[in-house]
């Protein structure tokens, strides 16, 4: 087992645990509007699957099986590898690293760096094609979208309580049912972060309508707008950490 140090949170016994900021509550919904991007690409541009929500993959590769059809086959465990090597990769790169409520750590930033640079890549093979890959271009995309919802999955899950689910949210919504409204106690940011979902496959699905080519920027373009705000607290921590500039 490795020595090497891991970064933690530190609370003041005593004291109200600390909670994430404003930049990373917008970052997680910027997070959530670029998943539904992606998913509006996902299935009904490519494979007829989602990239994010292997619940519901499951299910469809279910019926394929039932159904016998091989392609329907094969759209879903694509998706299924590809999130679940996205998740690997990013438990792999955070495995030293905590979370901390009141910002992201180095790693996790990576991964969303990461991420963005996959979906930026997705989108100029996307333009080039004119928003209609073929057989074998739907499917490498379809793998790289579900590849990219599971690196977003896991850095999430790595962020600890200064992030929150961005690419399933039955879950969430569940949670807000039940605690927050069933129990007079609602958090606000769960209904932006739905909203969110529904926005950025609304504005991606317009895209594909009126300008196909260009759908595909769309995520990227948020993810980096996530990182961006993200980024603010975590500069900020780091610069009060002894030793910062």
């Amino acid at each position: 087992m490795s020595d090497a140090p891991r970064e933690q949170a530190t609370e003041v016994p005593g004291e109200p645990p600390a909670e994430p900021g404003t930049h990373l509550r917008v970052a997680v919904v910027l997070l959530v509007a670029a998943s539904g991007a992606v998913e509006t690409i996902s299935f009904t541009a490519l494979d007829h699957v989602f990239a994010g929500v292997m619940t519901s993959n499951l299910a469809l590769l279910g019926m394929a099986v039932g159904r016998a059809q091989a392609t329907g086959v094969t759209a879903a465990v694509l998706a299924l590898a590809g999130f679940g090597l996205g998740a690997a990769v990013a438990a792999r790169c955070t495995r030293r690293h905590e979370g901390t409520a009141t910002h992201w750590s180095r790693p996790v930033l990576l991964c969303l760096a990461g991420e963005a640079l996959l979906l930026a890549a997705g989108a100029v093979v996307w333009a080039v094609l004119g928003g209609a890959p073929g057989r074998a271009a739907r499917d490498v995309l379809q793998f790289g979208a579900a590849l990219t919802m599971g690196i977003q999955s896991g850095a999430m899950v790595a962020a600890g309580r200064a992030a929150a689910p961005t690419t399933y949210l039955t879950g969430t919504l569940a949670t807000y049912i039940v605690k927050g409204v069933g129990a007079g106690r609602p958090n606000r940011w769960v209904p932006l972060r739905l909203a969110a979902l529904i926005a950025g496959a609304a504005a991606c699905m317009a895209l594909l309508r009126t300008a196909p080519g260009w759908a595909g920027l769309l995520p990227p373009v948020l993810v980096g707008c996530a990182l961006l705000g993200a980024g603010v607290p975590a500069l900020r921590s780091r610069r009060a950490a002894p030793g910062g500039e």
